[in-house]
């Protein structure tokens, strides 16, 4: 049966061919459209067509779940399928396949398999950090959000919010990251651009020498230190920061200490980091800092009040502990020294002035947990050289500590 040379078929019509369940029937519309009884008795629409010189049915769906209206409109999309010269049906099985594979390829789930490449890498300290990061700026915006559907503006959009909060430094890590993460996909050819790559445009270019802003001399660190004593900080920043300075650790280490590092009770207290915290994980001995009494007194006190199991700066916002990010920006905003001092400055200062004041050089080194340049200096790292370490992070705090109370410094001469 047919609607006839001309003629189009009808509602009324439909339904009547329906009704006689005439199974193997036709019923057409024209352009290779036709309704069909199945051998179940149900209806479906087709569409019969030409394609490479071979004759092929493309089934649209169930009649009276597909109207003939909606049949009509998939008929249109398949005629200009077929004039691209693509064929509908491997069309449609190419689309259904990456529908399913973009349900299954969130940038919250490629990401995630990203870091846990990355993590082999990475010491903990930077893998934690980097996931903390994802999960805080990136996740909310982007997770859910199929990868190969993200453009430029939308990534723009999300390191423009970060960057908002004042943390240039940390849009510019995560933007890194992005690439990396939309270069793995890539490769996975889950995504055939990368959308991160135009958003480095959006962030300033940080105006620098390249080094990290340091402040050198004792009478300009001591203004530090009293300024931070009156500023309104957390008691967490504001111990971390002295952390930071009396033993010039990175500030990695630093937010991630943990009481069990700590030895505060030893003859000598010492804070040993285990080297799979510190940068260079490939060594084989932990990294021992002495403690100068002042830094020591001071953790004694912290203990007292907060405790002594897991991290010594716990987080008030509900984290593990209070995040780098915490300190820097008291540095860069609270103490305006954006351009000026830095948490990394503190290494940059220890070292200087310890060699300003006759320190041996490998003793620095060693004390900064710096590579070292030469086999001599490789043997001492077994040793360590702790002795010495010892007697200059103790003349390290005497000096802090004066130029914190205003006192002038006198330099030492004598080598050691």
């Amino acid at each position: 049966m047919a609607g006839g040379i001309g003629v189009k078929l009808t509602d009324r019509a439909v339904k009547a061919f329906v009704a006689k369940t005439e199974l193997g029937k036709k019923l057409a519309d024209g352009g290779g459209l036709h309704l069909f009884i199945t051998p179940a008795g149900g209806a479906t629409w087709r569409i019969k067509y030409r394609i490479d010189g071979k004759e092929k049915i493309y089934s649209i769906g169930p009649y009276p779940l597909v109207s003939l209206s909606a049949a009509r409109v998939e008929l249109g999309e398949v005629k200009s399928l077929l004039l691209e010269g693509k064929d509908p049906v491997t069309h449609r099985r190419v689309s259904r396949a990456v529908h399913a594979a973009n349900a299954d390829n969130t940038f919250q789930a490629i990401a995630q398999e990203w870091l846990a490449m990355k993590q082999k890498e990475w010491s903990t300290t930077h893998f934690t950090k980097s996931a903390r990061a994802f999960e805080r700026d990136l996740y909310p915006a982007l997770g859910k959000l199929p990868i190969a559907s993200i453009t430029p503006a939308i990534v723009a959009k999300a390191i423009e919010d970060i960057n908002k909060r004042d943390v240039l430094e940390t849009a510019i890590r995560i933007l890194q990251h992005l690439n990396g993460v939309f270069r793995y996909a890539q490769a996975k050819g889950l995504c055939r651009d990368n959308p991160a790559l135009p958003a480095r445009e959006i962030l300033p270019r940080k105006k620098d020498n390249g080094r990290m802003p340091a402040l050198i001399d004792f009478a300009a660190l001591g203004d530090v230190l009293r300024r931070a004593e009156m500023a309104r900080l957390s008691p967490s920043v504001r111990m971390a920061h002295r952390l930071c300075a009396f033993t010039a650790a990175r500030i990695g280490n630093v937010v991630n200490a943990e009481w069990r590092e700590f030895h505060l009770e030893d003859a000598q207290p010492v804070w040993i980091i285990p080297r799979k915290k510190m940068k260079v994980t490939a060594r084989e001995l932990d990294h021992r800092v002495p403690l100068c009494p002042e830094i020591a007194a001071e953790l004694r006190k912290w203990q007292e009040v907060f405790g002594s199991k897991g991290y010594m700066f716990p987080s008030p916002t509900g984290n593990k502990h209070i995040s780098r990010e915490s300190i820097e920006k008291v540095y860069r905003v609270t103490l305006d020294l954006g351009r000026k001092h830095s948490p990394h400055g503190w290494r940059s200062a220890f070292s200087t002035q310890a060699r300003d004041n006759g320190f041996a050089r490998d003793v620095v080194e060693l004390s900064l947990d710096h590579s070292h340049d030469n086999e001599v200096v490789r043997a001492y790292d077994r040793g360590e050289r702790f002795t010495q370490r010892v007697e200059l992070f103790n003349w390290w705090g005497v000096q802090l500590a004066a130029a914190q109370r205003g006192a002038k410094i006198i330099p030492l001469v004598a080598a050691r």
